[in-house]
């Protein structure tokens, strides 16, 4: 009896444990979906904060571009104690001597130098000049070339994080260059295109070595099909020896 009732009670006992854990998974699930249901219009308000947020970064980079659009920036400048008006003479006078371009003081916005005076080094300050409007600029960069100091140069005005990329990526446009290519860096993008006269060469390279390997098999196909050649007086020779002994070695 008491065994019976030892069974019946582990029974029920496994039965509660297993009522319990039902229990607790449906409550579990209730509590989670309740939660998902409450979260769902936080996460779908999340996410379009988040496309927000891409959008007006993409703005404000695009904002940034264009107000750098009309900017140039001179390196090698020799810094002297000169008001903003007689920096712009001197610009204005290189553009003229050098570039061969004459820029008027109303095309330009404003001109300044960049960053802060450093007395310990003896390397000047760049130069930042803003044109009224990108056309004046264009002119100066297809230009650029012809400074014929190599201490004085002109760049775009890139941001800084920009400028860095474009440091790192130096090194792959020489690397590409030295292979051929043509490469160059727009903006803060790598651009490689394949050099069109070295494609024209491999390819006329291509077609010429099958015709210089192949001369010596045609020769060596013609010539063995002339050694080869059957000399009909030696068949004419067989067949009247054939025909004139039998076997048994009688004549005919």
């Amino acid at each position: 009896m008491e065994e019976q009732f030892l069974m019946l009670f582990d029974k029920m006992k496994i039965e509660m444990q297993t009522q319990s854990a039902q229990q607790t998974e449906t409550i579990t699930k209730t509590i989670m979906d309740r939660m998902d249901m409450k979260l769902e219009p936080i996460l779908a308000e999340n996410k379009n904060l988040k496309l927000k947020v891409e959008r007006l970064e993409k703005e404000i980079e695009y904002l940034k571009k264009e107000k750098r659009n009309n900017n140039i920036v001179i390196f090698g400048l020799k810094e002297e104690n000169n008001s903003t008006l007689e920096l712009l003479s001197v610009v204005l006078k290189i553009f003229r001597e050098r570039l061969e371009l004459n820029v008027e003081e109303w095309e330009v916005n404003k001109i300044h130098r960049i960053g802060k005076i450093n007395k310990e080094s003896d390397k000047p300050r760049p130069v930042l000049l803003s044109f009224v409007n990108s056309l004046k600029k264009k002119e100066i960069m297809k230009k650029k070339n012809l400074l014929k100091n190599k201490r004085i140069y002109i760049t775009e005005d890139y941001p800084k994080e920009v400028i860095e990329i474009r440091k790192a990526l130096q090194p792959k446009v020489i690397e590409e260059r030295s292979k051929g290519n043509i490469a160059y860096i727009h903006y803060d993008k790598l651009i490689i295109k394949e050099n069109k006269s070295n494609k024209d060469k491999r390819k006329r390279e291509v077609s010429l070595s099958p015709q210089s390997s192949s001369q010596p098999k045609k020769q060596q196909t013609f010539t063995s099909s002339k050694a080869n050649r059957t000399n009909a007086f030696d068949i004419m020779r067989g067949r009247s020896n054939s025909l004139s002994i039998y076997p048994g070695g009688k004549n005919q």
